[in-house]
């Protein structure tokens, strides 16, 4: 994880309980003597990341209905954090403004990086009942101010509808549906739960998710190659323009189309949680000139 990340060690389950009490009923001691909660639980996660929110990010109020998704906290801080790293190299370091693509109902990133790092944010989605319920926690925790948000009509587009001429970001952000369908998710949900020596006669997502959050038609290659065209029509409103990239087989295919799309500079930032391994890629069609300008304008 990244070196500010607040959730390097294991939790300190007593600090997580007497700020939200809720989740002290789904804490047990393994047979390694080690407390711990059931991963495979959805109501138990949610408890969590809801314990994590509160404790360590000042995040008072996060509700939405369970068969929404439910981000993990320490994955989506650390790229909060790498985007840090991000900006202060290209010289960004005050009034940074982010836009979140398809924020989600339980609008995670802005929240974590308001939290972090006192950004403001457009948090965009095209579900309106996602974006009501975004809003509500946003409202909760007197954050209208910092957070704003857009909803995206047309499913089929990423910018266009959303972006003006007039709109000027530091970064943009996204976790794109990973999968191409319904049954592409299921299947990767009843491996993860094999491998949690769980049964998979009843599928549960330990993680949950409306289907416009895990599944994209041609699934996560066809949203980041439409995400990159995207952005190429909008050179100047964003400084870097990034997405997560879970298969590392679509990295090649995205530096060849930024190649071709006019990207003057191309990043890819690895990270690593746990086990998992994912990475950033962040691109920008500014030339050094306009960077250098970036904070003048």
């Amino acid at each position: 994880m990244h070196k500010r990340n607040k959730h390097k060690v294991n939790y300190s389950f007593d600090t997580l309980t007497k700020a939200y009490p809720t989740l002290e009923p789904y804490i047990f001691t393994n047979k390694h003597k080690t407390e711990t909660i059931d991963f495979a639980n959805p109501k138990a996660v949610k408890a969590l990341n809801t314990a994590l929110l509160k404790a360590y990010y000042g995040v008072d109020y996060w509700g939405f209905p369970d068969s929404y998704l439910c981000p993990p906290i320490p994955g989506r801080v650390d790229y909060i954090h790498h985007l840090s790293d991000l900006l202060k190299k290209s010289n960004i370091t005050k009034d940074i403004k982010a836009l979140d693509i398809g924020t989600g109902a339980s609008c995670i990133y802005p929240l974590l990086g308001n939290a972090a790092y006192d950004w403001t944010f457009v948090a965009v989605d095209t579900n309106e009942k996602a974006l009501n319920l975004a809003k509500t926690i946003v409202d909760k925790n007197n954050l209208r101010i910092k957070i704003q948000f857009r909803q995206q009509k047309d499913s089929a587009q990423i910018f266009k509808g959303i972006l003006t001429k007039t709109d000027k970001f530091a970064v943009t952000m996204c976790n794109p549906p990973f999968f191409k369908s319904e049954e592409e998710a299921l299947e990767a949900t009843t491996r993860k739960l094999k491998g949690l020596g769980k049964a998979t006669d009843t599928v549960i997502r330990n993680f949950a998710g409306q289907a416009h959050e895990l599944w994209f038609t041609g699934g996560e290659k066809a949203f980041l190659h439409t995400y990159l065209y995207e952005s190429s029509l909008y050179k100047e409103q964003c400084f870097w323009y990034t997405s997560l990239v879970s298969s590392k087989d679509n990295i090649k295919s995205m530096k060849k189309s930024l190649d071709k799309l006019g990207a003057t500079a191309v990043k890819v930032i690895e990270m690593n949680l746990g086990n998992k391994k994912s990475r950033v890629v962040a691109w920008t069609f500014l030339n050094e000139t306009q960077q250098q300008d970036w904070n003048n304008n």
